[in-house]
């Protein structure tokens, strides 16, 4: 997924990849080898993690407010919920160490982990090529855009080829809009899209019935239809998934590695996926934790 804002942070990852390739650290974050991988596989994470983690005692995890359920405030505080700051809580027990979440400005996070302001970056970011230039990920959540429409689904539309001939709204610069328009290309009568700046004003077109259908990341999809008293419907197949990742600094691949194990250890006990079903998006649950998995 790639959120709108998170395009303010191109510039900055160009810098970021110059700076990785100048300070020579290529291929300091690669996966490890067979014979690390056979090494690491009796051990903990708390043991993976390297010696100057368990000395300061402390993770330091960013994140970026805005996205929910994912990131975001406490009605009325100024804390910090959802289900990145729960997974980042999990991960950094996992590893022994205190949780120091903070929030900061979405295209100031991988510059933040270049600078070692911060030590991982939790905040619904793609795994993506471009991104990997600078940084590497431990995936952790696979998702993409969910057909949404009027609760009761009045159109009886089941899929993407069913808003041919409709009325669709689509959040501008989204991954959902490409989407869209792929569909749309191959559509013998047209969509009529309009586009809107965010998912919540685009639903205020289904609400007026000016659209029939959008389409909205999973997440957000399920933060608007968790109520019984939701006036939309969500359908189940999700479109242009691809995985998000906890990012680290490429030159911290052992914290890199002890942080992987640290989210297996999650997932083989159950917490993982408790802590997506309580938000309501088990259904971006991965199976194994992997590295650098985007495309």
């Amino acid at each position: 997924m790639n959120r709108p804002r998170s395009l303010r942070c191109l510039a900055a990852l160009a810098v970021m990849a110059l700076a990785a390739t100048a300070c020579g650290r290529s291929g300091q974050g690669d996966a490890p080898s067979g014979s690390a991988s056979q090494a690491a596989a009796g051990r903990t994470a708390a043991e993976l993690l390297p010696a100057e983690y368990r000395q300061k005692g402390v993770l330091r995890v960013a994140t970026a407010v805005g996205y929910p359920p994912m990131e975001m405030y406490e009605p009325g505080t100024t804390r910090l919920t959802g289900v990145d700051p729960d997974l980042a809580k999990a991960i950094a027990e996992r590893l022994k160490l205190k949780l120091e979440l903070t929030n900061a400005a979405f295209d100031g996070l991988i510059p933040g982990l270049g600078s070692g302001r911060f030590d991982l970056v939790m905040s619904s970011m793609t795994d993506s090529a471009q991104r990997r230039q600078a940084v590497d990920f431990v995936d952790y959540f696979r998702t993409g855009g969910v057909i949404m429409t009027k609760k009761g689904n009045p159109q009886g539309i089941k899929s993407l080829a069913d808003l041919c001939g409709k009325a669709v709204v689509l959040a501008k610069g989204s991954s959902n809009l490409r989407i869209g328009e792929e569909q749309n290309a191959k559509c013998q009568e047209k969509m009529q899209i309009s586009q809107s700046e965010d998912a919540p004003t685009g639903l205020l077109q289904l609400d007026s019935g000016r659209a029939v259908a959008t389409i909205v990341d999973y997440p957000v999809a399920k933060m608007f239809t968790k109520k019984k008293s939701s006036a939309y419907e969500v359908l189940p197949k999700q479109y242009g998934t691809a995985p998000w990742g906890i990012a680290s600094a490429k030159s911290r691949s052992g914290l890199r590695d002890a942080v992987q194990k640290a989210l297996q250890e999650l997932i083989d006990n159950g917490s993982y996926k408790k802590i997506l079903d309580d938000w309501g998006v088990g259904g971006s649950a991965v199976s194994k934790a992997t590295v650098n998995d985007g495309q």
